[in-house]
């Protein structure tokens, strides 16, 4: 799953330093900017940047960013005042309706907006896991392989990504490594389009995503980023996100406890998914734009023909799930 955070930067000016007592410039500042935000009134936020903010940030490109930031993430709904962190940088934790993010403002000595970031927040006090303590088995029965995989960007790109490090994408191929018959026009030609996915542990269901479409094949989602999602919980505090369902085929609901092996639904294309496949991954948290990413192993699995016991799968793995 590509770019699953919404992170846009813009930087320009650095000036003088602040104590970590929110000034009362950057509090009245980013109460207006907040009241604009919420109201896309992106013009009346361009008028509240400096004049070399201005030039470098066309009308145009400011509002491009914002308005891809609301169907992201949404309106504001709350702010809290953390830090100021790169000189005049205001950080604001930042709970958006679809998610929680760090915004950061930096206002220059006239109180103009010089700079603007957003981008994930990590929460530094919940507990970091290297590794998931729960027992887990393969989400699926069939042999599936292993996309991207791995503790390296030549393996893995979701390396890059804070919550997703440790990330895979996975596709059923066939012999001759492709992961579609015919011309893989359609999602129905995808072997994995419609494929059971299962509960790798027993766990309850603290969030779902349904209602979301399948793209074209090509064509991704940029709004709706998860697609269709089921997330786990285990009783380890671990957070267990499956991504892109096919619409329609959810078999759980937020509440529920599920048993290892129980269906969750059928692996679709929504969301930011060029065609189908399972993208699945642990986190410290449930929401996917502040945890921290967990390496998975799974207990007992065909790896290439061959049996593991306690394996991360890598890119190019062909990985079966070992039958009791």
């Amino acid at each position: 799953m590509k770019k699953i955070l919404l992170i846009i930067t813009i930087t320009l000016l650095h000036n003088l330093s602040f104590g970590q007592t929110e000034s009362l410039n950057s509090k009245k500042v980013t109460e207006q900017f907040e009241t604009f935000y919420n109201q896309n009134e992106y013009k009346s936020i361009f008028e509240m940047f400096s004049s070399e903010t201005k030039k470098a940030l066309p009308l145009e490109k400011i509002s491009e960013f914002l308005s891809g930031l609301s169907s992201q993430a949404g309106k504001i709904v709350k702010r809290d005042f953390i830090e100021y962190q790169k000189g005049t940088f205001a950080l604001y934790k930042t709970d958006f309706e679809k998610g929680t993010f760090g915004l950061y403002i930096s206002i220059d000595n006239d109180s103009k907006i010089n700079g603007i970031l957003v981008k994930a927040f990590i929460d530094e006090s919940i507990p970091k896991i290297e590794r998931n303590i729960t027992k887990l088995q393969l989400p699926f029965t069939e042999e599936w392989t292993v996309v991207w995989g791995g503790d390296t960007k030549e393996l893995n790109y979701h390396v890059e990504s804070e919550m997703q490090k440790n990330a895979f994408d996975i596709v059923i191929t066939d012999k001759k490594g492709n992961s579609f018959k015919t011309n893989g026009k359609i999602n129905e030609d995808y072997y994995a389009f419609g494929k059971k996915l299962l509960a790798p542990c027993d766990g309850e269901i603290v969030k779902i995503i349904d209602g979301i479409f399948d793209n074209k094949i090509g064509e991704m989602n940029s709004t709706d980023i998860t697609g269709n999602t089921v997330i786990i919980k285990t009783k380890n505090n671990e957070y267990l996100f499956f991504c892109h369902f096919k619409n329609g085929t959810l078999k759980v609901k937020e509440g529920e406890r599920v048993k290892q092996g129980q269906l969750l639904g059928l692996c679709g294309n929504s969301g930011h998914s060029s065609e189908p496949h399972l993208h699945f991954h642990i986190q410290n948290t449930k929401d996917i734009n502040s945890g921290t990413g967990i390496k998975c192993y799974f207990e007992k699995l065909k790896v290439n023909g061959k049996m593991k016991e306690d394996y991360s799968p890598l890119q190019n793995d062909k990985i079966l799930v070992l039958k009791k």
